[in-house]
C-alpha cells in the first residue's frame, strides 16, 4: 500500500549555520517525486490491516537539510497522498484524487481535557439565517445566557458549524451586553454595523470568546474558566458571525454557533479577553503591489497603566492568543515590552494562513504589568493588487488583531491604536484639508491634484512605486499613535484618545539562532513524532498489496 507524506512550511525560516550543498528540486520535469539523498526521518512504528495503514515517524524540528523545512510554532502545512497500490520498479503511482492538505500546529495542538460526557451545555446557534448574496456579511443575534442565580464556569468552546459552510463562515464574535437589556431583544437578529440595527446591540462592546475559519473547538485550562451565572457575567451576549461570500451564492442559510461546555465545579480564576491591535478603520492601509509591508497596532503603556494599576498591580497572566488578519496576512506577531527591553515573542505565526486561525496556547503563561507595552505585528503582501487595499470588514479588506485570554479578569475590553492620519496625508503630498471636519470621508483643499477628492480617492490616485511603499512603510512606523483603550461597561479610560508615540527599544529581543555542526547537521535533540493514518474504502481493499 503506497503512502507518501510531505511536510512543507512556507515562508521564513529562523537562522541557521550549515554546511549543505544546493538544494535538490523536488519533482523533475514530469511531476515525479524524487527521493531526498539525506533522509531525517525515523520510522518508530508501520501497520496495515484490510481498512487502515498507519504509520507513526519522528524526525527532528531543524535538520538543516535544504529539503527539510523547519518545525516551529507556526502553522504547517500538511500534504498527504497514497495509491492504493504499492511502488513498483518504475517508482510511485499517481495518486489521482487520493490527495489533500491540512494546516496544523504541530507543536501547539488543542489542549484535550478529560472532561465528563454528563457536564451541561447550551448552544448559541443562529436559526435560518439568509445569507444575501454580497460580498460580505456581518449578522448579529443576541442570546440570554441560560444559566442563573449560581456561579458556573465555561471549560469548553466548541464551533457548531453548518455542514458545508466551513468556507462561509468567517468568525465568529461572542460579545457582553448590558445587563439592563430585556427578553424583547432576543425576538429578532439583525445585519450588524448597520444603520438601522437595534440600539441594544450598541450595548454590546467586550468580546468574551472568539473563533476564526478552520479553528477546533478551544478547552480552558484546569485553574480557568469563563463565568456565568453572576450579577457580573454576561447575561445578555450578542454572537456576530461574519459570513463571507465573495462567489456571491444566492439562496444561502444558516444555522451556526457555539456550544458552551460549563461546569458547577468552580475553578480558581475567572477569564478574560483582551482586543489588540490595528483599530479597524480606514487609518490602517496598505499601498499595491507590496512583496511586504507591515503594520503595527499598539496596546500603549499609558493603557496598560491606568488599567492595570488601577485593579491588578501585580498583572495579569496571558494564557493564550489569537492571531487575525486577513487574505493579505503573511505573518503575525505579538511582541512584548519591558522598561525599553523587548521580552519573548508572546505569539507568532510566520507562516500565517488565513484559512486556518486558532487560539495558540502559550508554553508557558505570560506576565503582562502596568506600563508594558505590546505591539501586534503584521506583515501583509499585496503584489497581487493594483489599488490599496483598507482596514475594514470584508476579507478583501484588512485586519490586524489579537485576542489574549488571561486571567484573573479586569476591567479592560480593548487596547488598540490607529495612527495619525495628517502625516499619512503629508507623504503624498495633501497639504490641506476643509475643516471642521464633521463627516466622513473629509474633503481636501489643497494641492490642486487631490482638490475635492476624499482620503480614499487621494490615496489611491498617487502613483504607487515599490520604492514609495518602503519609504511609506517606514513613515508609518514611525508615526504617532491614537490610543483606544476601552472598559468592559462600554466606557473608556481617561487616556482614551490620547496621542501616543511608538516604544523607543533599549534592547530588542534576538532569538538564539539554530546551529548545526555535526557532519549530518542534525540539530540539537528536539524531535517530533507524528501519527499518520489511511483509511481505505473496502472497494480498494482487494488492490492492496503487502505493506512495503
Amino acid at each position: 500500500f503506497s503512502v507518501w507524506v510531505l511536510i512543507l512550511i512556507q515562508g521564513w525560516l529562523p537562522p541557521m549555520e550549515c554546511n549543505i550543498s544546493e538544494e535538490i528540486p523536488l519533482f523533475n520535469e514530469n511531476r515525479v517525486l524524487k527521493k531526498d539523498p539525506q533522509q531525517d526521518y525515523h520510522l518508530e512504528y508501520a501497520m496495515e490491516n484490510g481498512t487502515h495503514t498507519i504509520l507513526a515517524f519522528s524526525r527532528e524540528l531543524h535538520t538543516c537539510d535544504t529539503n527539510d523545512k523547519s518545525i516551529t510554532e507556526s502553522t504547517v502545512r500538511v500534504i498527504w497522498a497514497y495509491h492504493h497500490k504499492d511502488m513498483g520498479e518504475a517508482g510511485q503511482n499517481y495518486h489521482g484524487s487520493n490527495r489533500g492538505t491540512k494546516s496544523l500546529r504541530l507543536l501547539n495542538p488543542e489542549k484535550e481535557e478529560v472532561l465528563s460526557a454528563s457536564l451541561p451545555y447550551f448552544d448559541l446557534t443562529n436559526k435560518d439565517v439568509p445569507v444575501p448574496d454580497k460580498d460580505t456579511t456581518y449578522w448579529c443575534q443576541m442570546f440570554k445566557i441560560p444559566v442563573q442565580h449560581e456561579k458556573h464556569h465555561v471549560t469548553k468552546v466548541e464551533p457548531l458549524i453548518q455542514k458545508g459552510h466551513e468556507n462561509l463562515v468567517h468568525h465568529i464574535l461572542l460579545y457582553q451586553c448590558s445587563s439592563n437589556l430585556n427578553d424583547s431583544v432576543l425576538d429578532y437578529g439583525h445585519e450588524c454595523y448597520h444603520p438601522n440595527m437595534p440600539d441594544s446591540f450598541l450595548t454590546c462592546e467586550t468580546v468574551i470568546f472568539a473563533w476564526a475559519i478552520g479553528g477546533e473547538g478551544f478547552t480552558y485550562p484546569p485553574h480557568v474558566g469563563l463565568s456565568i451565572g453572576t450579577a457580573a457575567d454576561p447575561q445578555f451576549v450578542l454572537m456576530e458571525v461574519h459570513y463571507d461570500n465573495p462567489s456571491y451564492t444566492e439562496g444561502l442559510i444558516d444555522n451556526s454557533g457555539l456550544r458552551l461546555i460549563y461546569t458547577p465545579v468552580i475553578r480558581k480564576y475567572d477569564a478574560g479577553v483582551i482586543e489588540a491591535g490595528l483599530w479597524v478603520s480606514l487609518f490602517h492601509n496598505i499601498p499595491p503591489d507590496m512583496p511586504e509591508f507591515v503594520s503595527e497596532g499598539h496596546c500603549t503603556l499609558e493603557c496598560l497603566e491606568e488599567a492595570l494599576g488601577a485593579e491588578r498591580p501585580a498583572g495579569i497572566h496571558v494564557f493564550a492568543v489569537l492571531l487575525h488578519a486577513h487574505l493579505a496576512g503573511r505573518a503575525i506577531r505579538m511582541r512584548h515590552f519591558r522598561n525599553g527591553q523587548e521580552q519573548k515573542l508572546l505569539a507568532y505565526d510566520d507562516e500565517f494562513d488565513f484559512n486556518f486561525q486558532e487560539f495558540q496556547y502559550l508554553k508557558e503563561e505570560r506576565t503582562i504589568l502596568p506600563g508594558d507595552n505590546l505591539i501586534t505585528e503584521c506583515h501583509y503582501s499585496t503584489v497581487d493588487r493594483t489599488h490599496m487595499t483598507w482596514g475594514g470588514l470584508s476579507t478583501r479588506n484588512e485586519m490586524c488583531l489579537s485576542y489574549l485570554l488571561y486571567y484573573p479578569r479586569i476591567n479592560l475590553t480593548r487596547c488598540a491604536s490607529i495612527p495619525d492620519i495628517m502625516e499619512q496625508l503629508q507623504f503624498i503630498g495633501v497639504k490641506e484639508i476643509y475643516r471642521p471636519v464633521r463627516t466622513w470621508p473629509f474633503i481636501i483643499k489643497s494641492p490642486k491634484q487631490y482638490k475635492n477628492l476624499s482620503f480614499m480617492d487621494a490615496m489611491n490616485k498617487f502613483k504607487w512605486s515599490r520604492s514609495e511603499g518602503l519609504s511609506y512603510n517606514e513613515l508609518v512606523l514611525k508615526l504617532p499613535v491614537n490610543v483606544r483603550c476601552s472598559k468592559t461597561d462600554n466606557a473608556e479610560w481617561s487616556i482614551q484618545g490620547m496621542t501616543a508615540l511608538p516604544p523607543e527599544i533599549e534592547r530588542p529581543y534576538k532569538a538564539e539562532p539554530v546551529i548545526c555542526s555535526s557532519s549530518s547537521c542534525l540539530c540539537g535533540s528536539l524531535f517530533l513524532t507524528l501519527l499518520f493514518v489511511v483509511h481505505v474504502p473496502a472497494s480498494t481493499v482487494g488492490n492492496i498489496g503487502p505493506f512495503v
